[in-house]
C-alpha cells in the first residue's frame, strides 16, 4: 500500500468518535501509567505500607484487568458514552483517594479505617472504574473503523495506549520531584476530570451494539470457557510473562532507587513502552512466518533472559539493555497471543473467547505482587541479582511449558 492509499484510508476509514476515542485513551493510559510507575513506591515509602505494596498494587491491576469480563454487560446497557463518564468520574475520586493516603489531610481518615483498611478500599474503588475504560474503548474502534480498517485502527489504538504508556511516568517524574510523590495520583485525578469534561463535550455514541448479553449470560458463557482445559491450561501459563511483566512496575524501582542509586525510576520504567513504539511493527513481520504458540514460546524466551541481563549486569545500562530486551520478547508475541486465542475461539464465542484474554494480566498482576514483596524484602538489602534469576526462573519454566503444551497441542 502506498503512503497516499493509507493517508486516503487514515481519512476515510474511521468515524470522527474514533478519534475522539483515541484521544480520551491516549490521556487515560498517559494518568493511569504515570500513577502505576510510582505507585508501589508511594504505598510502602509514603504510606508506610512496606511490607505489602506490591500485594496491593498487585490486587488493584487484577481486579482492574479481570473485571472487563463483566463490565460489558454494563456498557451494553447504558452505552459507551455513559459508561466512559462513569469510569472517569470513578477515576477522578479514585485517584485523589488514593494520593490522600500520603498527605497530612488524610492522616485522620486512614488512622480511624486503618492504614492498610483504607488503602484497599479506595484501590478497589478506582479499580472497579477502570474496569469500564478496555470495552468503551475497544467497543468504539470496532464499530467507529470501516471493514477494512480495523486492522489499522488498532494498530492506532494499540500504539496510543503505549505512548501515554511511555509520557506518562516522565510526567510522574516531573510532579514527583517537583510537588511530592503523592501529588503524582493528584495529577492522574485531574487528568480524569478533563476526560470526563472532554467525554460530555465531544463523544458522541457510536451506534447500537448488535449483540446484548445479560450478567446471566455472561456467567454461562464463563462456566464453557472455564470448561475448555485446552483454553484455560494456555492461558495459565501465559500468565507467567505477566508475572515477569509486572516486575518493571513492582520490584524493579526498588532495585533502581536502592542498588543502582538512581533517583529517576521512572524514565527506566519506560524504556519498555518506547522500545515497544519503535519495534512492534517489524518484529510483527518477522515472526509472522512461526506458528503462534511457536512465536509466544520464543518471545517467553527473550522476556526470560532479559532478568539475567540485570542481574549479572548490574548497572543503569545494563538495566535499560535488560528492559528493551524484555520488550523484544513482548513484541515477539503480544500480537500472536491475540491470534491464537481468537483462533482457539468456537465461531459464536469469540467475543467471550477475547474478554478473557485480559485473564492472564490479572492473574500475573495479583502474583507478581506477591512475588515482588518477597523479592524485595528478602533479596533486595542482601543479595539484589537474586531478585533477577528468579525472575528469570518463573520466565524459563514458563517457557518450558509452553513448548510442552505446543508440542501436545500438534499432536
Amino acid at each position: 500500500m502506498t503512503f497516499a492509499e493509507r493517508w486516503h484510508e487514515i481519512r476515510t476509514g474511521f468515524q470522527p468518535t474514533f478519534w475522539v476515542a483515541n484521544s480520551l485513551e491516549l490521556f487515560e493510559r498517559l494518568a493511569y501509567y504515570g500513577a502505576k510507575a510510582v505507585l508501589t513506591v508511594f504505598l510502602a515509602e509514603k504510606v508506610g505500607l512496606h511490607e505489602e505494596a506490591g500485594t496491593l498494587a498487585g490486587l488493584f491491576n487484577a481486579v482492574l484487568y479481570s473485571l472487563p469480563i463483566v463490565a460489558g454487560v454494563i456498557v451494553d446497557k447504558y452505552g459507551f458514552r455513559r459508561s466512559l463518564m462513569a469510569c472517569f468520574a470513578i477515576f477522578c475520586v479514585g485517584y485523589f483517594l488514593i494520593g490522600l493516603a500520603g498527605m497530612e489531610y488524610g492522616a485522620p481518615i486512614t488512622a480511624a479505617i486503618g492504614t492498610r483498611n483504607y488503602a484497599l478500599i479506595v484501590l478497589m474503588l478506582t479499580a472497579v472504574g477502570g474496569s469500564l475504560i478496555k470495552p468503551c474503548v475497544v467497543g468504539t474502534v470496532a464499530i467507529t473503523s470501516s471493514e477494512k480498517s480495523k486492522a489499522l485502527g488498532f494498530s492506532i489504538y494499540y500504539t496510543l495506549v503505549n505512548l501515554g504508556g511511555a509520557i506518562g511516568p516522565i510526567i510522574a517524574y516531573r510532579v514527583r520531584t517537583d510537588l511530592g510523590i503523592e501529588y503524582v495520583l493528584v495529577m492522574s485525578s485531574i487528568t480524569s476530570l478533563m476526560l470526563l469534561i472532554g467525554a460530555f463535550l465531544f463523544f458522541k455514541e457510536p451506534g447500537e451494539i448488535t449483540e446484548k448479553k445479560t450478567f446471566a449470560q455472561v456467567f454461562r458463557d464463563m462456566l464453557q470457557v472455564f470448561r475448555n482445559v485446552k483454553f484455560m491450561t494456555f492461558l495459565l501459563i501465559f500468565s507467567g510473562f505477566w508475572m515477569m511483566f509486572w516486575q518493571i512496575f513492582y520490584s524493579f524501582p526498588f532495585y533502581v532507587i536502592d542498588v543502582l542509586k538512581y533517583e529517576a525510576f521512572e524514565f527506566l520504567e519506560t524504556v519498555d513502552a518506547f522500545t515497544l513504539i519503535l519495534i512492534t511493527i517489524p518484529v510483527t513481520a518477522l515472526v509472522s512466518k512461526l506458528r503462534p504458540v511457536t512465536a509466544i514460546a520464543l518471545g517467553f524466551a527473550i522476556s526470560s533472559l532479559s532478568w539475567l541481563i540485570i542481574g549479572i549486569g548490574g548497572t543503569i545500562l545494563t538495566a535499560i539493555i535488560g528492559v528493551a530486551v524484555y520488550a523484544l520478547g513482548e513484541a515477539m508475541q503480544a500480537p500472536r497471543f491475540y491470534e491464537y486465542v481468537s483462533s482457539l475461539a468456537p465461531k459464536d464465542q469469540v467475543g467471550t473467547f477475547m474478554g478473557f484474554a485480559f485473564l492472564p494480566v490479572a492473574i500475573g498482576s495479583f502474583t507478581a505482587g506477591i512475588i515482588a514483596d518477597f523479592l524485595r524484602l528478602n533479596y533486595l538489602a542482601t543479595d539484589p541479582p537474586m531478585m533477577f534469576y528468579t525472575l528469570s526462573g518463573v520466565g524459563i519454566i514458563s517457557t518450558v511449558l509452553m513448548v510442552i503444551y505446543n508440542r501436545i497441542v500438534s499432536r
